[in-house]
């Protein structure tokens, strides 16, 4: 098996766990402000995976620091940002009457569709002068297919 496919596997894991492990979180709490209670502690938990881990990582292999690499920065620090829209938009959904039954497969259905859009993009900001190349009718069948899917995940979801 190759490596990268099994981190693939654990973010499916982790992420296809997200939406009803925040519930949860946020059903344990107490009080209107029960969803920020959770993802304060969901921002606590990013802090020590994504920024602890890594700087001990880095300054224990002696990595020559990026600190000076602005357009690295920005970009991902853009994309913690979304991510953690991402998180809080879910909670909020939740907080606001939305089932994880309802919200998970809304979500992973719609987020690869908008990868592969943004993806584009981030393609042609690189290279202006390169094609994007043609669209396979497939392409948007594709589509189609990941949101009947989903549709079919909500219809007939296990009572």
């Amino acid at each position: 098996m190759k490596l990268w496919l099994l981190f693939a596997t654990g973010t499916i894991l982790c992420w296809g766990a997200y939406v009803p492990t925040i519930h949860h979180g946020q059903m344990a709490f107490e009080g209107k402000n029960k969803a920020l209670w959770a993802f304060l502690f969901v921002g606590v938990a990013y802090f020590l995976v994504a920024v602890l881990v890594p700087a001990g990582y880095l300054v224990s292999s002696k990595a020559p620091s990026q600190l000076g690499n602005i357009p690295g920065i920005r970009a991902s620090i853009i994309a913690g940002v979304l991510g953690a829209l991402g998180a809080l938009f879910i909670i909020l959904a939740i907080k606001e009457g939305a089932k994880p039954l309802y919200v998970a497969p809304i979500v992973f259905c719609g987020a690869p569709i908008v990868n592969t859009f943004v993806s584009l993009i981030w393609k042609k900001l690189a290279d202006p002068s390169a094609p994007l190349g043609t669209f396979h009718p497939m392409f948007f069948i594709g589509i189609l297919l990941a949101a009947g899917g989903a549709s079919l995940v909500l219809l007939y979801k296990p009572s």
